[in-house]
Parts: structure tokens; sequence; C-alpha cells
């Protein structure tokens, strides 16, 4: 059945008020009252369109990673120079991750629990398509663009580096003494300190 424009809206404000809450307290911390206070109705109504947070983190989760899959692997498969790819991959993982800062710790979570499960909810049994960008790692190394590297090795970097200030937020906040302003400015910057410091680990 197709919903109402009313349902419709309600919707999108229970799934906009669940985002909120999930990025503010986690997934474990977040509770059903504090999603309906958040998006403003009662919690009969929310277990009306959702019945339990973990089926609405999964809504969430999936919108967002529907998102970020694609951007980045047009990114890496599309005919940009080597380095541009590197410097577009950083920016749009860190920008969209930033709106959903919850996605690198339910993905290491989910693939720890049920890994063959997950993978099929994010790809399906179609692979993502990295053969262009390996090949371009081959060629950049061949014709001595980038020091000798092999592909894995380089985009096991990249996506290390860009995934791991997010599940160490807690550890970060606490050895550096950031607040969440400070966080924030730091994630920015990383859109450029990442791809300059890989970019000058592999160029001769």
């Amino acid at each position: 059945m197709d919903k109402t424009g009313s349902d419709q809206t309600t919707e999108d404000k229970i799934l906009e008020a669940a985002k909120n809450v999930f990025v503010a307290k986690g997934m474990s911390g977040a509770r059903m009252q504090d999603i309906a206070n958040e998006a403003g109705i009662n919690k009969a109504l929310l277990h009306y369109y959702f019945r339990s947070k973990e089926k609405l983190f999964e809504v969430i989760f999936k919108a967002a990673v529907s998102r970020l899959v694609p951007r980045i692997t047009a990114i890496l498969e599309s005919d940009l120079p080597l380095f541009t790819k590197i410097e577009r991959f950083c920016e749009n993982y860190i920008d969209t991750v930033m709106q959903s800062p919850f996605i690198p710790l339910f993905v290491i979570n989910e693939m720890n629990k049920q890994p063959e499960e997950f993978i099929l909810k994010i790809w399906g049994d179609q692979k993502p398509g990295l053969q262009i960008f390996f090949k371009q790692v081959e060629e950049a190394v061949a014709t001595r663009l980038i020091r000798p590297i092999h592909p894995h090795q380089l985009l096991t970097h990249i996506v290390s580096l860009n995934i791991f200030p997010f599940v160490a937020k807690p550890i970060i906040f606490f050895v550096t003494g950031m607040n969440t302003q400070e966080y924030k400015e730091f994630m920015i910057a990383r859109k450029k300190e990442i791809p300059e410091f890989i970019i000058n680990s592999i160029k001769i």
C-alpha cells in the first residue's frame, strides 16, 4: 500500500530524529523513547512505523550506505588521474560519514557478527568493480609515477586512514582533549591531510 503524504511526512520526521539520536548516543545508547521525543510524537506511534530501534537503525544505515558506496566506487572507476581519485575519495568519504558517523562502527560490528549476510546487504551478488583502479595503480608503478606498491595495499591504506578517526573517536577525544567542535574541525582538515600524506608517501 502506498503511503499517504501524512504518513511519509511522519516517517521522514522519525528517520531524521532517529539519525540525530544515533549520532548523539550511538546504537547501544539510543532508546525508542529518545527517538519519539526527538520526533515530537508518542512512543506508540513510533512503534506503529518501526517495531524496534534495530529496524530503524537498519533503514537509516542502508540509506547512508546507498549514498556512500556508489559514490566512492564511481570515483575509483572513473578516468580521473590517480592522485585526484585519492583526493576525491577522502573528501567524499569524510563528508558522508560526518553526516552519519555511526556507519564505520556499525559496518565493523555487522561484519564480525554475520559477514556473508552483511556483504549481501551492501553489494548483493555483485562485487564492487575496482579493476580500473587496480590497473591504474599498476600502470603508475610501471611508469614510475609512484613507488612500487600493490594496489590492494594502497586501497587498504586509503580506506583505513579514513575510517579510523570515526571508529576511534572516543580514544581521540580522551588522548587529545578535543571537544566536539575541535573534532569537527580536525576531520574537515583531514580531507586534505589524508590525501597529501598518502600521495607524498607513494610518489617518486
